[in-house]
């Protein structure tokens, strides 16, 4: 089969690096031709070979500015009058790119309407199958410009599943909000995130060189992965609850690792408290890089509100983390409980509270039998989360469409 991928984001993105591009090279892998066509965070910066190029198989096509642009630690949104040019020009390139590629399949990833209008538009125009990929809860997660913008995701994440002939998801919230607004059960296959086995297959050592580097050598090392973003991920909840950690354990070190529009604002709540020093914001980092950082780590932490954006996310860094046998600490709020197994794998605190998050994060770094304990059950489980294996279930949606 030829499948094409249209895209929204790039694949440095959370669910570009996370979710479609390890996808596509499995599926490739398999002997399917896949293209990749997407819009990126700072399409005017690329180069001609940037644009367009191939890797491990897949074949990827950049072709316009998506809604927002990125630079360094920033999100940059664009103004109502000039967003509407770039969704034209976004729509308009993303059609064009899928009708060149002539592929068997069209995936949309994310119901999102530059993408979904340019998949309807070019499925039809080549009589071909669309399918749809929903990953999040697009119209409570995104941060919009005002109420036209958010009736538009509002809208196509309604109509799009109606449109098309099979739908994947990560998360049980979606499934069931899905099969409630009248899509049928057959329709849908649950695949959940996963990691790539070449990046995260890796032995936990001690990069004392890094630790040195950030100022957390002989320290009790907590990271967060993610974006920086207030919408969608509460960072400010776990800042709080690193203050009460501090008073307890003096040796806790706080590692932020990603950007986004709030990212100024997050340091400046860290800026002048007495455990400053004990809090670094890294940035955005190379995706390759990732890995190394939850080697750092004796605990990772993913702070979560007690919402639909929540239950409808099957985060990344949970899963990211535990490939690489470091324990979390999270929410007890959506498919998170399943991913832990219990407790198992992880701490679940009640969301949206820094007092219990504090306290689960204390009772893994205060006790190096858990940690021990977790890590290894941690490894000894994460088969189930490789691309590699996943692929095959996420290729169920077409054999059960056909």
């Amino acid at each position: 089969m030829r499948i094409a991928f249209l895209l929204t984001q790039d694949l440095e993105s959370p669910s570009g690096i996370g979710r479609y591009w390890p996808l596509a090279q499995e599926l490739s892998r398999l002997g399917h031709s896949v293209v990749i066509l997407a819009l990126h965070a700072n399409y005017a910066a690329l180069s001609i070979e940037e644009r367009t190029f191939e890797k491990a198989g897949v074949e990827v096509r950049y072709v316009a500015q998506m809604h927002v642009r990125k630079i360094g630690n920033q999100k940059q949104y664009f103004n109502p009058l000039r967003l509407l040019w770039v969704v034209l020009q976004g729509t308009g390139a993303l059609l064009w790119a899928a009708l060149q590629v002539r592929a068997d399949i069209y995936h949309i990833g994310k119901p999102h309407p530059m993408n979904g209008i340019a998949g309807l538009l070019a499925s039809v125009g080549q009589r071909r199958s669309l399918y749809l990929d929903c990953d999040d809860y697009e119209a409570v997660s995104n941060r919009v410009s005002g109420r036209l913008q958010r009736a538009g995701l509002v809208l196509f994440e309604k109509l799009l599943p109606k449109l098309v002939k099979g739908i994947t998801t990560n998360t049980h919230f979606t499934w069931e909000r899905l099969k409630a607004s009248g899509i049928p059960g057959e329709k849908i296959v649950y695949v959940p995130n996963g990691v790539d086995r070449s990046r995260f297959s890796v032995t936990r050592q001690r990069h004392d060189g890094l630790r040195e580097h950030f100022g957390a050598v002989d320290k009790k090392v907590i990271l967060y992965v993610g974006s920086m973003s207030l919408t969608s991920h509460p960072v400010d909840l776990l800042l709080n609850a690193f203050k009460i950690v501090r008073r307890y354990e003096a040796r806790a070190f706080l590692l932020l690792v990603g950007g986004g529009e709030d990212y100024e604002q997050l340091r400046q709540l860290a800026y002048g408290e007495v455990w400053e020093k004990d809090v670094h914001f890294a940035g955005r980092v190379k995706p390759e890089l990732i890995p190394l950082y939850y080697q750092l780590a004796d605990v990772s932490v993913d702070p979560v509100l007690d919402d639909m954006i929540a239950r409808a996310r099957y985060p990344l860094k949970v899963v990211e983390s535990l490939a690489c046998g470091i324990p979390v600490v999270t929410g007890d709020v959506g498919d998170r409980r399943e991913l832990l197994e219990g407790g198992k794998l992880g701490v679940l605190v009640s969301p949206g509270d820094s007092s219990t998050l504090a306290d689960g994060l204390l009772s893994v770094l205060q006790d190096a039998g858990t940690r021990t304990r977790m890590s290894q059950a941690a490894l000894e489980n994460r088969e189930q989360w490789w691309w590699d294996r996943l692929v095959h279930r996420f290729l169920r949606v077409y054999e059960e469409a056909a």
